[in-house]
């Protein structure tokens, strides 16, 4: 979403750093480009006109104290990164819990803002973390919404109260209140009540908002808005603001080609956090908000926190555990153990979306836009072909086997053989660092060796000269 902003950026502050010693004047193009480069963004002209204020005076106030050794492009990059963190809403804020359960979570939004799969994101991520979420359909307007939840609790095991059908039957207001006295009654600890939205703000879909907050009295609102809507999210997270309240707000299709203006502006005129975030149509595709890290991928610094967190929870760690074991005690890397990192690899997600997480994704945008998602399904698909006795030892794999396993994966016998090329590489390249060889062409140093063994000097032979040998003692 932000590749056009992270760009601008970029190119501001590679302008920046090749002038060396700054002057005001720097400072002032510099600016006018991020000025510039937000407005398109769909930023609004508010927030614009304050976050350039700030970097001004931050960067002109710096300028004099700047010593001639400093990297003085450095220094303005990290104002404007402190400022884009401070907008975006400083630090990310979790939901807060009641003290007597349940805790009561209420979405509100307008319709297509996706509130009902945000409904479940929400409910199974904490359902993964231990808790005991419990889905209520008061959504009684919009056709098929009730359904549409109940499918979608069934599909991620999350129980859905639904008493009435919807499609305009029905009360809202008594659905969601019966809600909590059945989640005290078993024991739920938290309630994600999913209201109706409409195609614009009005007055019936404000009042019924309120009815259902003063019925409940949740213990969070979280205002749900589309983040390719542009201007308009702004002046729709006001209307919500002013009319029913809300505590924080929820930003989905994070995914999507829009410009991203929403994200910058919503959390500094709302006075609201931005708390969650939803980057994709998958459950998984869903987390809390980090203004630092967002801030770091605009200013095209990648996102290496999110990135870990996600290959934490991939892999498996007895499985990490077991292959650095194998490492340590120099057995080899079977293509068994590639198997099981490629599998590990597609829980976490779309490798495009992981790719532009990246430091410097910016400047790979097309290969990234390019890069082909379905080369690791191929690729499971040739080693899964192959026996285990292939996969522990794939020097056995003579031409017959190699015909069999690319007719079994679909695949030509030439792709296998590139498969072999490469992990044999591979292979090798790992035994090298065991090894202490490092890795050649990578700039990686070797691992230290052993230090040589000094072999004991050679004793010399006795002279049967009586009067050499006692020469031969004393020296």
């Amino acid at each position: 979403m932000f590749d056009t902003l992270t760009s601008r950026f970029s190119g501001a502050f590679s302008a920046l750093r090749s002038r060396g010693k700054l002057s005001g004047a720097d400072i002032e193009n510099t600016c006018t480009e991020i000025r510039q480069a937000l407005l398109e963004s769909d930023v609004a002209l508010t927030v614009v006109e304050d976050f350039i204020a700030t970097i001004r005076d931050k960067s002109l106030a710096v300028l004099p104290t700047l010593q001639s050794g400093t990297n003085q492009a450095q220094v303005i990059f990290d104002i404007v990164n402190a400022s884009l963190v401070e907008i975006l809403g400083g630090e990310a804020r979790r939901v807060r819990f009641a003290k007597k359960p349940p805790t009561v979570i209420m979405l509100a939004g307008l319709q297509g803002a996706g509130k009902t799969t945000l409904a479940g994101k929400l409910a199974k991520y904490y359902a993964d973390q231990g808790n005991t979420p419990l889905l209520v359909a008061a959504d009684l307007a919009r056709p098929n919404a009730v359904t549409q939840l109940q499918v979608l609790g069934e599909s991620i095991g999350i129980p859905v109260f639904a008493p009435e059908l919807g499609s305009g039957i029905g009360d809202p207001v008594k659905v969601a209140k019966q809600a909590i006295d059945y989640a005290q009654s078993k024991l739920y600890n938290m309630v994600i009540v999913d209201t109706a939205g409409r195609l614009g703000i009005d007055e019936e879909l404000m009042q019924q908002a309120i009815r259902i907050r003063d019925a409940v009295n949740p213990d969070e609102i979280l205002f749900v808005v589309d983040a390719m809507i542009g201007q308009d999210a702004v002046r729709t997270s006001q209307a919500f603001l002013d009319g029913v309240g809300f505590d924080g707000v929820v930003l989905t299709k994070l995914d999507g080609d829009a410009r991203g203006g929403a994200a910058l502006s919503i959390a500094s005129l709302t006075k609201r956090p931005i708390m969650f975030a939803s980057t994709g149509e998958k459950i998984a595709d869903f987390d809390i908000f980090y203004p630092d890290r967002m801030a770091s991928r605009i200013l095209g610094m990648g996102d290496v926190a999110t990135l870990a967190e996600t290959a934490k929870k991939a892999f498996d760690g007895d499985s990490s555990a077991k292959l650095e074991a194998k490492f340590a005690s120099g057995e080899d890397f079977t293509l068994e153990d590639f198997l099981e990192q490629l599998q590990a690899m597609s829980k976490m997600g779309s490798m495009s979306k992981l790719l532009g997480m990246l430091p410097g994704a910016a400047s790979m945008k097309k290969q990234i836009e390019n890069f082909d998602e379905s080369e690791l399904v191929r690729t499971k698909a040739i080693v899964q072909s192959m026996t285990p006795t292939e996969r522990r030892d794939p020097k056995i794999l003579n031409g017959s086997r190699r015909a069999r396993i690319a007719l079994g994966a679909g695949r030509k016998v030439s792709d296998v053989n590139s498969l072999v090329e490469r992990f044999s590489a591979a292979q090798k390249m790992m035994k090298q660092m065991r090894n202490g060889g490092g890795v050649p062409g990578m700039g990686l140093p070797a691992m230290p060796k052993a230090a040589p063994k000094i072999a004991p000097p050679k004793k010399k032979s006795k002279s049967g000269n009586p009067a050499k040998r006692a020469l031969e003692e004393r020296q």
